[in-house]
């Protein structure tokens, strides 16, 4: 009975998950063959809040079995939501074509940091799925169909059609994400399309169901936190239908973090290492794991994510780089207007300078506080507070955070997952510093009743130079 009560939201989630797949399109502003295009965000809208609350559903459920029934129950539902999630092609991003396109450049030989995909030197390369052919419309040639974009051709200036988002810039991803790109699609021809890699992310999904798993039930933690990770709404879109790479970053970080904590920190430097070379973001959960005898992390890291690097460096040197300072600029991190939490008065270097100091602050903290047995309470703080400062516009980089969620059972966190999955709805910027700000209180909140009577009286301590008059001494 009590396993029924976990499965049959489940059963709505997954079917639920295939319907979103189906029948939503972010790239389409106009209804097309999706039921509901972008123009219509209320049924977009409903689906998402319907997805998250049968996920609380089924969780909630899954509370109540014993442990061995609970990871029974969460594997099953991770596969079938998984396999749901498969069922159409990416719908909140193109990412994935870059990942493809990357992939397919570096099994034929040559780097993926050399030429850009508008560049004629590759032109053999290019499947039909990624670059369709231009129609003619009106006497002249143009690019139709969604998700496809025309740009000019560099040596020829002819109109090519291509599936890629930015196709006049260099990738902008680091090595070991290139190589995991080129990995996946040595397995399949360069015609096959988006589902090489949906398949990708879900064993990766997959495989961090299976670490959390393993590690909550070592640690004599609740197995059935680990269905916060393996049923959640954004991992099966985002790592899954959509790809992202931020994914197998995660799964690195939480790699890392088992291993140091295990006792095996140079294995650990190497996993923290390789999760720095998939996306760089997951370097903020390193604090946490230095906390104790660091230089074995940090050596092992540091020459895991150079060794990455020197293939690379060595046939294109400092191309390497590719569009990561153009992307900083194009998002708005250079000039400061990317970060919601800080007022538009404020100037952009001023307001930059403000969210590093912040950040600076919290990881001193986390890393004073941190007990080095059990850093993921630090991580959790470290990458949520980061997501709430530095407000990315993509949901998906919240995928770093949800491992931590699971492995603290600090449901509240998913207030800073929810706030940014808003931003798939292009509210405006004081609509989504508002979710910031209530996601904040949300976790604030939270966390105050978690504490204990001595972190209680530590966090009065700390706010006491700020108060008018100062608590009297206990």
């Amino acid at each position: 009975m009590r396993a029924a009560l976990a499965i049959l939201p489940l059963a709505a989630l997954t079917a639920l998950t295939a319907f979103a797949v189906l029948s939503f399109d972010t790239f389409e502003r106009q209804p097309s063959n999706a039921f509901f295009g972008r123009s219509d965000s209320v049924p977009l809208l409903a689906c998402v809040a319907g997805s998250w609350l049968l996920f609380a559903a089924a969780v909630l459920a899954v509370r109540r079995l014993r442990p061995r029934g609970a990871t029974v129950v969460i594997i099953v539902g991770a596969v079938a939501i998984g396999i749901a999630a498969l069922v159409g092609p990416p719908n909140t991003s193109t990412d994935s074509a870059r990942y493809a396109w990357d992939g397919i450049v570096q099994n034929s030989g040559e780097s993926p940091y050399r030429y850009t995909p508008a560049n004629g030197a590759l032109a053999d390369l290019r499947p039909t799925w990624l670059f369709p052919e231009p129609v003619i419309s009106g006497g002249e040639p143009d690019c139709v169909g969604e998700r496809i974009v025309g740009v000019k051709e560099v040596g020829s200036g002819d109109l090519i059609c291509t599936a890629l988002n930015r196709p006049a810039v260099p990738t902008i991803y680091p090595p070991l994400a290139e190589i995991y790109f080129a990995a996946v699609r040595l397995l399949v021809a360069p015609e096959v399309g988006y589902i090489a890699l949906q398949v990708a992310g879900l064993v990766v999904s997959l495989a961090v169901t299976a670490l959390l798993l393993v590690t909550l039930q070592r640690r004599g933690l609740p197995v059935w936190w680990a269905a916060l990770w393996a049923w959640c709404p954004l991992v099966a879109s985002e790592a899954v239908t959509n790809s992202h790479v931020d994914a197998l970053g995660a799964a690195f970080a939480l790699l890392a973090t088992v291993l140091v904590t295990g006792g095996r920190r140079i294995w650990g430097g190497i996993a923290l290492g390789a999760a720095i070379a998939v996306k760089l973001i997951p370097v903020i959960v390193a604090p946490p794991l230095i906390r104790r005898k660091p230089l074995g992390v940090v050596v092992a890291a540091v020459g895991t994510f150079a060794l990455l690097y020197v293939p690379y460096v060595l046939s294109t040197g400092i191309g390497v780089i590719g569009y990561l300072p153009g992307y900083l600029s194009e998002e708005g991190y250079e000039n400061g207007s990317r970060f919601a939490l800080v007022p538009p008065f404020v100037p952009g270097p001023v307001a930059t300078l403000l969210i590093a100091l912040a950040l600076a602050v919290v990881a001193g903290l986390v890393f004073w506080k941190t007990d080095p047995a059990s850093p993921w309470t630090g991580q959790l703080v470290l990458v949520g507070v980061t997501l709430l400062l530095v407000s990315p516009r993509y949901p998906w980089y919240a995928l770093l955070l949800v491992p931590f969620v699971a492995m603290t059972g600090r449901w509240e966190w998913f207030a800073v997952v929810l706030a940014l999955t808003l931003r798939q709805f292009t509210p405006p910027t004081a609509v989504f510093a508002i979710a910031l700000i209530v996601a904040g209180v949300v976790v604030a909140i939270a966390s105050w009743r978690r504490a204990s009577p001595e972190q209680r009286a530590t966090i009065r301590r700390l706010g006491a130079p700020w108060r008018r008059s100062p608590s009297k001494p206990t």
